[in-house]
């Protein structure tokens, strides 16, 4: 049974299946999620969604949840006004960012839902997250396995589901969690850092992302809160507005000249 104060903290997180490939495994994560107390669930571009395949898997117990899935066509206004995004992921080759285990990003995730709206990411049966995913994502968790390593999707959202509903149980009532940025502020400072990369030439055209990536991996273990983003955006219009003004500075100086000299 769940205690008022951890249901206040689980509805503040919310399941994201990106573009899963069966109906019955969809089914199969509500029942999951139903039985560790969270009932959010958004399904991002699934291959199949058949309601009574779904509603099958998940049992009568979880219609109710069944019935206010949420669906998207892309991850971006998905995770919009999510303060806080969980990638699962099965890789862990160089270049990827900080990854943990389950227990131990429920920690964090459990003291950030107080306050903030937090979204687990888990990709399609066959291919997981891509790159492009997991940009949008703060952190990473990894499921460890044997040798053998390949969870069914209803699988990994028990064990992660698992952990956060336990640590619920540890959490101080007076802990302090702030409110974080969402995702659509941080996208918004970011679509305006990267016009300014390209304004600059800061970029390779022939790798035009290497560098925004470079600062998304940065920024997101800073845990930016909205002011903090209002800030950034703040000084990033002001690099612009000086800029322009010194062009036109340049403009005007070099016009003067020209008369002067024909004069």
């Amino acid at each position: 049974m769940c205690d008022f104060k951890t249901k206040v903290i689980l509805n503040n997180i919310s399941i994201v299946l990106v573009r899963p490939r069966y109906s019955e495994n969809i089914g199969a994560s509500v029942r999951a999620m139903c039985n560790m107390g969270i009932s959010k669930l958004i399904v991002v571009n699934p291959e199949d969604f058949n309601i009574d395949k779904v509603s099958k898997m998940a049992t009568h117990t979880c219609s109710e949840t069944v019935n206010n899935i949420v669906f998207f066509n892309n991850l971006k206004d998905a995770l919009a006004p999510f303060g806080h995004v969980v990638g699962t992921t099965a890789r862990l080759g160089k270049g990827r960012q900080r990854v943990t285990i389950p227990k131990t990003i429920s920690k964090e995730v459990i003291s950030l839902s107080q306050n903030n709206q937090v979204a687990i990411l888990f990709g399609s049966e066959n291919k997981g997250l891509t790159n492009d995913d997991l940009k949008y994502c703060h952190s990473l968790v990894n499921i460890p396995t044997a040798d053998f390593s390949s969870l069914n999707l209803a699988q990994a959202v028990m064990i992660i589901c698992y952990e956060l509903f336990t640590v619920t149980k540890e959490i101080k009532q007076d802990s302090f969690s702030p409110r974080l940025a969402t995702r659509l502020e941080l996208d918004g400072m970011y679509d305006q850092l990267e016009n300014i990369l390209k304004l600059i030439d800061f970029t390779n055209p022939q790798n035009p992302n290497y560098w925004i990536n470079r600062f998304h991996s940065f920024l997101s273990r800073l845990q930016l809160r909205a002011k903090e983003v209002r800030t950034l955006r703040g000084f990033l219009t002001q690099i612009v507005w000086f800029g322009e003004n010194r062009f036109n500075s340049g403009k005007t100086e070099n016009s003067v000249t020209a008369h002067e000299q024909e004069m």
